[in-house]
């Protein structure tokens, strides 16, 4: 950790503690505001086959998503689904691959990410997203996602209509969210009380439990062939979650380790590329 951001680290958790001496609530409603805030946003120059793709945009809620389209009337759709702090650029070397397989490929700005606006955003907001997508450009059979991205297609998916012909790939997805939760907690050396708080908020947002926003949850009412990928070394998104729901051997579920690219040279590497290229 740099220099500059521990003394940011050190100046959050000093605010925290006063706060929390004062209220456990609104210590608790602070931290879920910074949980739901990315902490920096993702908006590089747009590279050629970026500014030579259809431009896509709609207003959902609060939120103006812009996103991207390439090989209009394709014989299959995809939809590309980028994590936590990234954008729909950082996975140009996937369209490419994708448009010579005769596939139409779209890809979007999550809320609050890229070029869409917004300064928070949810799981269920980003699920919200791949809804209206699926429902105003589909229907979308092929769907990828990293980390974030990842886990807000389980949740979207097990509520829209779908059949064994659609296929999903999982990167290194947020499974649990009680462990990214454990992680912020655990980074800002909130106590206990505060966490209760916390998950109540969780609760009134949401309209579920944490334990509900859950890939475990979810891949009871997904029918879709599923490839996941994790990495062995993955700090962000730990094994040991994926191996959870792997255990739970669903037949139409395929699992990859790789081991050395952790959270984000994963989906990088051409060997992974490929594999999901030829899944998808």
């Amino acid at each position: 950790m740099k220099l500059q951001q521990r003394l940011v680290l050190g100046y959050i958790r000093t605010k925290f503690k006063l706060l929390s001496a004062i209220s456990k609530k609104k210590a608790a409603k602070q931290a879920f505001q910074l949980f739901c805030t990315p902490p920096s946003r993702d908006v590089k120059e747009l590279t050629a086959i970026f500014t030579g793709a259809e431009q896509l945009s709609f207003r959902l809620d609060q939120y103006d998503i812009i996103g991207y389209r390439w090989n209009k009337g394709g014989q299959r759709r995809v939809l590309i689904l980028h994590g936590f702090e990234s954008t729909a650029v950082n996975f140009e070397s996937y369209i490419q691959p994708l448009i010579k397989k005769g596939y139409e490929v779209m890809a979007f700005d999550g809320p609050a990410h890229g070029r869409s606006s917004g300064k928070k955003v949810t799981a269920l907001a980003y699920s919200d997203m791949i809804k209206y997508v699926q429902e105003h450009y589909g229907p979308v059979q092929s769907f990828m996602g990293h980390s974030f991205g990842g886990f807000a297609l389980s949740l979207a998916m097990a509520e829209m209509a779908h059949d064994e012909n659609y296929r999903l790939v999982f990167i290194a997805p947020a499974s649990q969210t009680s462990t990214a939760i454990d992680n912020f907690f655990t980074l800002l050396r909130l106590d206990d009380k505060v966490r209760t708080e916390f998950e109540n908020i969780v609760a009134a947002v949401g309209g579920h439990p944490i334990s509900w926003f859950s890939i475990s949850r979810t891949m009871k009412n997904i029918r879709a062939k599923i490839l996941w990928i994790h990495d062995e070394d993955d700090t962000i998104t730990p094994l040991r979650d994926a191996l959870k729901v792997k255990g739970e051997n669903y037949p139409n579920f395929e699992f990859v380790i790789t081991k050395g690219l952790g959270h984000s040279r994963i989906y990088r590497d051409p060997g992974v590329r490929s594999t999901v290229i030829d899944f998808l």
